[in-house]
């Protein structure tokens, strides 16, 4: 048991040091750039669409006042 439990934290360790190609921090810097002005982007794109769909709620609830 404790030794295919050693096997296995061996062989990932092994995998995340050799094989694994880390970005280097002009790459992660753009990452979370695109990241970052994609989630603004998206917010504002709900914010828009739950302020659309208050107001039209709101006068088409008006009508049966």
């Amino acid at each position: 048991m404790f030794e295919k439990l050693n096997v296995y934290f061996r062989e990932s360790y092994h995998e995340l040091m050799e094989k694994v190609s880390w970005p280097t921090w002009a790459e992660l810097q753009g990452s979370v750039t695109v990241v970052c002005v994609a989630s603004i982007i998206v917010s504002l794109v709900i914010y828009v669409m739950d302020f659309a769909s208050s107001e039209a709620l709101s006068n088409f609830y008006s009508l049966f006042k």
